[in-house]
């Protein structure tokens, strides 16, 4: 269990680094209006496309972790299937990557359908964890955070997709902004949780 929590860890650490590393090389490339998934859309954007790949993986990995970490409870398998759901998305997005005609993004309708799935799926995870996390003492305390995080989330991505993703929309030139500060609530959380996994995973060895 101590190496699915150790996914939890690397995997926002690594989706993070290769993605910084990308906005350095692919100077045109602008951080504030679009979103992370143009990436793709550029000569090196298979990079990006691993990167998806690569963190599914590990974030599959850190959802069985969770999921054994946490003791049974309201909940239940529900919370598993939707982080499993997540990280299924960020697969997905990389099946159905973002293009570029002339100047003009395409967007794929199974890129879409991976963006509701990565991040509806890591909201609505979180915060059906966040009961199971409740009435275990080895979690309580994680137990308000994680659900926060979560709603937190959802409100966000809701209004990200009424207010900066359509064209027309008042902050279509903050979107990407926007998206990264769901990223980084995501992250936050997943590392916290994960560290605790960590310290859960070595007392239950341990014995």
């Amino acid at each position: 269990m101590s190496r699915l929590a150790l996914a939890g860890i690397v995997a926002p650490l690594w989706f993070t680094a290769l993605v910084i590393y990308q906005t350095v090389v692919q100077r045109d490339y602008n951080q504030v209006a679009l979103p992370i998934s143009a990436l793709a859309a550029w000569p090196a954007g298979w990079l990006q496309n691993v990167n998806f790949v690569v963190f599914g993986v590990l974030m599959g990995a850190y959802a069985l972790g969770l999921h054994r970490g946490v003791r049974p409870g309201r909940g239940g398998a529900i919370s598993l299937i939707f982080l499993l759901v997540s990280a299924a998305g960020l697969v997905l997005a990389a099946v159905f990557p973002w293009g570029r005609v002339g100047g003009t993004f395409v967007v794929p309708a199974g890129h879409l359908v991976a963006a509701f799935m990565s991040f509806l799926g890591a909201a609505l995870g979180l915060i059906a964890m966040s009961w199971r996390m409740a009435a275990d003492p080895r979690w309580r305390s994680l137990a308000g955070y994680t659900a926060t995080s979560g709603l937190v989330m959802v409100a966000l991505f809701v209004a990200l997709g009424r207010l900066a993703v359509p064209d027309a929309a008042p902050l279509h030139r903050w979107a990407g902004l926007g998206q990264r500060v769901i990223v980084v609530i995501w992250f936050a959380c997943t590392i916290v949780n994960a560290l605790r996994l960590l310290r859960v995973a070595r007392g239950v060895e341990a014995r």
